[in-house]
Formats: structure tokens, sequence, C-alpha cells
């Protein structure tokens, strides 16, 4: 249910602004995606784990933020962004 190194840099890598970069909101929202989808499916089959479910909401919660912050910031970057990541906002 981690995320593994070799797959955490994968993402940091296909989201990077440049060499390096690993804080910028693509980063942190990407690697926040992997993780969320990771959970969900653990969730679907362990629906009473409740501690893990707290935990995806505050991971969507954080996600939520970010992708505020990027809109308010640069739209462009922002659109690109969730049409990469397939997300539905």
């Amino acid at each position: 249910m981690a995320l593994l190194k070799e797959e955490k840099t994968q993402l940091i890598e296909e989201n990077a602004r440049g060499q390096g970069d690993t804080g910028s909101p693509e980063v942190q929202v990407a690697v926040l995606s992997h993780q969320i989808t990771q959970l969900t499916e653990h969730l679907r089959t362990h629906p009473k784990d409740h501690h893990s479910r707290r935990g995806l909401l505050r991971m969507v919660g954080r996600r939520r933020r970010l992708l505020a912050y990027l809109r308010r910031e640069d739209v462009e970057r922002y659109r690109a962004l969730i049409s990469k990541l397939g997300l539905r906002r």
C-alpha cells in the first residue's frame, strides 16, 4: 500500500517543472493522486478500516487545497495538470 521509491521517483520526473523539482504543486498533486487511488482500492477490500479512511479524507483535502492554490496562481498550469492526471475538476 505504501508508495515505492521507484514509483515516487517516476511521478516526480513526469511532473517536475525543472531539474531537482520535488515540491511544486504539480508534483505534490501527482503524488497525492497516486496515493489516493491506492488507498481507495485498499478501502474497497477493507471497508471497516476507518483509520485509513480518515487519512484518505485528509489527503483529498490537501489535494483540493493545492489545486485551488494552483488555479488561483496560474490557470494554465492548473488546466494542464488536471487534464494530465485525469481529474474531474
